[in-house]
């Protein structure tokens, strides 16, 4: 009965969010929106099927949030956002003592975005 889950993610800088999430990790802007011209950002990214909310609106939800996402090619994705040589992100990839291979990413917002796979994938 269940379809998924939309994590709401906190950003302060609505120009930073949108340069992290679409010009650094690739996601694309599905939509936007404002209740009025000067209020905070409410906008929808996604990526490969991932859907996520992004909100400058400080009831929404706590900054600093964690969130992991499954990939089935870690090292090509390590490799494709370090080959950007962001400013403030050069992740590495860590082998953890429970079988999985892991990269995290934080955003200017301060949530943590693990990408992860299995160590036979």
């Amino acid at each position: 009965m269940l379809k998924g889950i939309v994590p709401i993610l906190r950003i302060f800088d609505e120009e930073q969010a949108r340069s992290f999430y679409v010009e650094y990790l690739g996601f694309k802007v599905d939509w936007e929106h404002r209740f009025e011209e000067d209020l905070p950002l409410y906008m929808q990214v996604s990526l490969d099927g991932i859907v996520l909310h992004l909100s400058g609106h400080y009831g929404d939800c706590t900054p600093g949030a964690a969130l992991r996402i499954e990939t089935t090619d870690l090292d090509g994705l390590c490799e494709s956002l370090n080959r950007q040589e962001h400013k403030h992100s050069r992740p590495g990839i860590t082998e953890t003592p429970w079988g999985l291979r892991e990269m995290k990413v934080i955003d200017p917002s301060g949530n943590r975005i693990v990408f992860y796979q299995e160590d036979n994938e």
